[in-house]
């Protein structure tokens, strides 16, 4: 099979790759809509790498090319024998997370049996540990790694099923947590009244939605954002955006001089920790999202510490399993898109077209002003 595989920091080039063998329990797919994530761009710059050997040392990707692309909408084009509730055409999402239900372990570790299986003892991830991604002629997932996609939705908007997963599993970590002030009010503080999502970009819109929608918070919900069209597109979802330099006067104008009890950390820029002190409430909720930070320096969060936060630092798109083994929050995602009640459609402003195409996604578009996300579509 054709793919696109990172075969060494910022150089991408089309291989030919082993067709992967179909297990009983499997299912081939046909990769259509693959999503561009902050985590690809990270990898492909040569700032992340998650990919390890047994002694947890990163393994260098000119001995081991990534196959990137976990945002994966497609088509099932083989299943294996022993697979009863996914037929050849099926639209479905892939769950990119390989787990104790994936693998069919029994007993299954102490994870997946309590719903947190992005933890999973025994965790992959297809396009970012080591195991090929979405940017490929098919991909071979365990059948229950495959969600059917609901009704006619597009497959562009159903490759955001992962992110808003994402979102989702990590507001219902924050709610959970043991804070001064929590969206359901049991707080000691009661209930939290500001939030600020600092980096305006997808998961930011999707961290905006999901507390309005999901969560039905009516405080403010003030966004941090350089790029006049993302701030634009977090206005236009009912959040106060603003300019980084506007931002600590934007909350204590909306917060009427409490500070924030609750601040998103979206952008995976280390620096930006700098901001958070003169934001949040003493005992407030830091919610470490975005992943990356560069070279940010460790002090960044003394300021914070002092402040006795909360910090939750939750990743993937945990949340237990359905009766038919597949992950609660991806179907839960995959309805609130099908639904309209998140809205995604207007943040995918940039479309790739071709597994060649890949390399222009990486290119450096993500600067562009008019940028806001990407997804390459595979014919």
């Amino acid at each position: 099979m054709r793919a696109c595989a990172l075969v060494a920091p910022q150089r991408l080039a089309l291989v030919d790759a082993p067709s992967p063998p179909l297990g009983p329990h499997d299912v081939r797919i046909r990769p259509r809509a693959v999503g561009v994530c902050g985590t690809d761009l990270h990898i492909f710059a040569g700032e992340s790498n998650f990919h390890f050997d047994a002694e947890g040392r990163a393994i260098p990707l000119e001995a081991s090319p990534q196959i990137l692309g976990h945002e994966i909408a497609g088509e099932v084009v083989e299943a294996g024998a022993a697979v009863r509730d996914l037929a050849v055409g099926a639209r479905v999402v892939v769950d990119q997370g390989r787990n104790c239900r994936s693998e069919r372990r029994a007993p299954v570790c102490e994870y997946c049996a309590t719903g947190h299986s992005h933890q999973c003892a025994h965790y992959t991830e297809h396009g970012i540990t080591g195991l090929p991604g979405g940017f490929a002629d098919e991909l071979v997932v365990p059948a229950v790694n495959a969600l059917p996609i609901p009704g006619d939705m597009p497959l562009l908007r159903a490759a955001m099923t992962e992110p808003l997963a994402c979102v989702l599993h990590s507001l219902d970590f924050g709610a959970r947590a043991a804070a001064r002030w929590r969206f359901d009010g049991k707080g000691e503080g009661g209930a939290i009244r500001t939030a600020v999502v600092l980096g305006g970009g997808p998961a930011g819109q999707l961290f905006v939605q999901a507390l309005r929608t999901v969560f039905g918070f009516q405080g403010a919900v003030v966004v941090s954002e350089l790029s006049p069209h993302k701030r634009a597109l977090c206005g236009a979802l009912g959040a106060v955006a603003v300019e980084p330099a506007a931002l600590r006067d934007a909350v204590m104008a909306h917060s009427s001089g409490r500070g924030a009890e609750y601040v998103v950390e979206a952008t995976g820029n280390g620096a930006v920790y700098a901001a958070i002190p003169a934001l949040l409430r003493k005992q407030g909720t830091v919610q470490m999202y975005g992943i990356g930070h560069g070279d940010a320096p460790m002090a960044l969060l003394n300021p914070v510490q002092w402040r006795e936060a909360t910090l939750v630092t939750s990743v993937g798109a945990s949340g237990g399993f359905d009766a038919d083994g597949r992950p609660s929050v991806y179907r839960r995602a995959q309805q609130l898109l099908a639904d309209g009640a998140i809205a995604v459609d207007a943040m995918i402003t940039h479309r790739y077209r071709g597994l060649a195409a890949v390399p222009r996604a990486f290119a450096g578009d993500h600067r562009d002003a008019g940028y806001c996300k990407a997804v390459v579509e595979l014919p």
